[in-house]
């Protein structure tokens, strides 16, 4: 076989690769060249179609939290309530060390 015949039975092979994978999609050529989408009529796909709906809905709801996760703690009133937080525990650690000092 020549060179340019291999490079002929590889493109075909290719093509009808393709071709296969397009109809499986379910998109369609019609008689003036133009694609058309059309989703398969059976019960499997829609419900499919309804799973991946709502796990998409369910990980922007966790993107949602994450942003507010994210944006809350660098927020002047988080970081305010942080400070005060570390200024109670920093008292309340005070007293125990000032009992334990005339104890040793």
């Amino acid at each position: 076989m020549s060179s340019w015949a291999i490079v002929a039975l590889v493109a075909i092979v290719i093509w009808g690769v393709v071709e296969s994978i397009r109809v499986r999609a379910g998109i369609i050529t019609d008689e003036d060249g133009n694609e058309k989408f059309v989703p398969r009529e059976d019960g499997r796909s829609a419900a499919e179609l309804e799973a991946a709906r709502r796990e998409v809905a369910d990980l922007k709801e966790r993107v949602k939290v994450l942003e507010r996760i994210a944006t809350d703690a660098n927020s002047s009133g988080a970081r305010e309530q942080a400070r005060i937080a570390a200024e109670i525990e920093a008292l309340r650690g005070l007293p125990a060390a000032s009992k334990e000092e005339p104890d040793q």
